[in-house]
């Protein structure tokens, strides 16, 4: 592959996209926390598919599907990001957090695993965390199984991120939002409860809220264990498929009080159910640079 483009702020964000020998494009994305330097904590998100079948309405990312990507194209990303600052492949970061998230569902390419478990034939890092965010498609029960041995043979403890997205309670307005056929809530729980042991992250429930997509923190409370399960309440972004469906996101880019009102109140509702709750409200910068989640840059482009 050779490289394109590439867009961001070293000190902020920089989304790079390349081209395969055979014209597909690909991006991926290498990004700071906000209050860390990079020896802290240093973010490396990567395409796992050429686009993506299933075309969330929330995501840019699947206005077309060119197939898997190899182990290879998926260490490529890698291997550019970390050389541009750790030629030597030693990477002395205490947490190096890897998402496999960028373009594509995880879940539908078996050699995510292998990158995640050949990872340190190729980089000294010992601060590596690989994350894992899925709509949890039907008939992806191989990968997760096998996404479960890999967990309990080499992270964990804490060395491991699984994410769950969810959106809203709501099971219609969850299959237009995520129109694929998909494990049902039950079906996560059940999941997330043998994925989970004692020392490990709490699995990761995402929500972008909308407003018009209802979320209940009664029904969640009902299905999912707080002791293994924790809430993240991120930015709806403004990407061209949120505009075109007119999602209205409950946090805004640029907070208002009517805003701030809704989803502190939503937030405390979980609290109040047991739950532990991430509030991450969008960054305007990381915005315009493309580099948030389902700012498909390629998508733009085309």
């Amino acid at each position: 592959m050779k490289i394109i483009s590439s867009n961001g702020k070293e000190d902020l964000a920089i989304v790079h996209i390349a081209e395969s020998s055979t014209g597909n494009l690909v991006e991926f994305v290498e990004s700071m926390h906000l209050q860390k330097p990079r020896s802290e904590k240093w973010i490396l998100t990567i395409s796992t598919l050429y686009g993506c079948p299933v075309s969330c309405t929330i995501c840019d990312a699947g206005s077309y599907y060119l197939g898997r990507m190899s182990k290879e194209a998926m260490f490529w990303q890698l291997d550019y990001m970390i050389s541009r600052h750790y030629p030597d492949s030693k990477i002395p970061v205490k947490q190096l957090k890897v998402h496999f998230t960028r373009m594509g569902e995880p879940a539908f390419n078996m050699s995510v695993l292998d990158v995640i478990n050949e990872f340190s034939w190729y980089f000294e890092a010992p601060g590596f965390m690989p994350s894992i965010s899925s709509i949890a498609p039907k008939g992806s029960e191989k990968f997760f199984d096998e996404l479960l041995r890999l967990k309990n043979e080499k992270f964990s403890g804490g060395r491991f991120q699984l994410q769950f997205s969810i959106h809203t309670t709501d099971e219609a307005k969850r299959d237009e939002l995520i129109p694929v056929k998909k494990w049902s809530l039950n079906k996560i729980a059940e999941y997330g409860s043998k994925f989970y042991v004692k020392g490990d992250r709490k699995i990761t429930l995402s929500f972008a809220p909308s407003r018009e997509n209802p979320i209940d923190t009664k029904v969640i409370r009902g299905i999912f264990d707080p002791a293994v399960f924790l809430i993240k309440l991120t930015s709806l972004n403004t990407t061209q498929n949120a505009l075109k469906n007119e999602l209205t996101p409950v946090i805004e880019h640029g907070s208002t009080q009517e805003g701030e009102s809704a989803i502190n109140s939503l937030a405390a509702n979980f609290a109040d159910a047991g739950f532990e709750v991430l509030l991450i409200p969008g960054n305007s910068e990381e915005l315009v640079i493309g580099s948030t989640c389902g700012q498909n840059l390629i998508a733009h482009s085309r």
